[in-house]
């Protein structure tokens, strides 16, 4: 008796409470995704795996994952998860003006996408002047989101990082903050230039 108590003190128990610490960080804390797609190059790659931070704590430039099969009513079939940049929070406008990006009124600091896509690929289908409230008006928007002119509470607007493929927010409207998975985080072995613009935006949104 005293030998098989030994062997499950042991052995079993270590075991079963490794697998206990693993199943709750990645339940409460951190996990890892695979990228599928470019709708978020040059930052994140296809096919690139990263690790998302489970986290409340969701601000403006922080790119995050979020359950797509609740937000986009035409989605692929088999797809599952979006990876796309939080542009705006409860409470804000966002409009799209004269080449910027503004929100409530303030240009975005734009560096961590090209010229093209802060143009032409922002413009997408919706021409070279747009507004939440514009965007929200056409019949592309999912019906909860429709006519509104600032972000509702509990939601985040977000735009993909190359927005010429994107499909983003403008498409199919706010993504409800309880959908979100986390914050994507990028590993330390990635550039510089990677981790300041997908780690650390959120310290730099504003120009």
């Amino acid at each position: 008796m005293k030998k098989t108590f030994r062997f499950l003190w042991n052995w079993v128990a270590p075991i079963a409470f490794g697998f206990l610490v693993f199943w709750a960080v990645t339940t409460f804390w951190i996990s890892t995704v695979t990228i599928s797609g470019d709708s978020m190059t040059p930052n994140l790659l296809n096919a690139q795996q990263v690790v998302v931070r489970k986290t409340h704590s969701v601000k403006r430039g922080d790119v995050v994952v979020f359950d797509a099969r609740k937000e986009d009513p035409r989605i692929q079939p088999g797809k599952k998860d979006y990876v796309k940049r939080v542009i705006a929070v409860a409470g804000d406008t966002v409009e799209y003006r004269d080449g910027e990006l503004l929100v409530n009124g303030k240009k975005v600091d734009q560096h961590f996408i090209s010229q093209e896509e802060q143009l032409s690929g922002t413009q997408g289908q919706f021409g070279s002047s747009w507004s939440l409230e514009s965007l929200s008006n056409n019949n592309l928007w999912q019906d909860k989101d429709r006519h509104k002119s600032k972000v509702p509470a509990g939601s985040y607007f977000v735009l993909g990082d190359h927005r010429s493929v994107s499909n983003d927010g403008r498409y199919f409207g706010f993504v409800d903050a309880d959908h979100v998975v986390g914050r994507v985080i990028v590993p330390f072995w990635y550039s510089d230039t990677v981790k300041s613009n997908v780690n650390r935006e959120r310290n730099h949104f504003f120009a």
